[in-house]
């Protein structure tokens, strides 16, 4: 896939105000803080589309993106930031649950999680959400950038077995940082676009 167009369409927190449009859709979702806007920059290569920001759970929007004007990238809101109140969590939680079950030109999911980390409550729960209702899912994990190459495997291990991927199902590596896997995940937004 090149890149030869990338523009933000518009941040929206009303479901209904959604762009009409019959254009296919590939989400992300993550929790806060996973590198949701680094990836969206580093991949449609461009500085400062998505903004990213210093304090967790900053974006509280539904993010559209139009790509090579045949596409939308969609950032969803990051879930599962603590400081945020519970009310306002299950808020963000309903807005991302009913997008993903009710929006029709969505084709895909791209669920991403920090390498680092084992998969939080939150990512099980959307994992076996999507599952559940039958959504594509590439499971992409970020800041490969900051464990040494040594400790990858030993990580990808602990993330497989948590969200119970078949053994050929390996998360896709990806770090910001260095463009690491941004070939892989270029051909495998491709692939989800064929599928459907």
């Amino acid at each position: 896939m090149i890149i030869k167009s990338a523009e933000f369409k518009g941040a929206f927190v009303d479901l209904h105000k959604l762009p009409e449009t019959d254009l296919p859709e590939i989400a992300m979702v993550g929790r806060s803080n996973v590198g949701k806007s680094s990836l969206i920059n580093k991949i449609l290569n461009r500085k400062n589309l998505a903004k990213s920001s210093s304090t967790p759970g900053k974006t509280r929007t539904i993010n559209f993106y139009l790509i090579n004007q045949s596409f939308h990238l969609v950032d969803l809101p990051g879930y599962g930031y603590a400081k945020v109140s519970r009310s306002e969590q299950q808020k963000w939680g309903q807005i991302i649950e009913n997008y993903l079950k009710d929006r029709k030109q969505l084709r895909g999911v791209i669920h991403l999680l920090d390498i680092r980390h084992e998969p939080s409550e939150n990512d099980l729960l959307m994992k076996e959400w999507l599952s559940h209702y039958n959504i594509p899912i590439l499971i992409v994990v970020t800041k490969a950038d900051k464990i040494s190459r040594g400790a990858r495997q030993k990580h990808l291990q602990v993330i497989s077995r948590k969200l119970n991927l078949d053994p050929g199902l390996k998360p896709l590596v990806f770090s910001a940082e260095t463009g690491e896997g941004t070939k892989e995940l270029h051909a495998a937004i491709e692939e989800i676009m064929e599928i459907n």
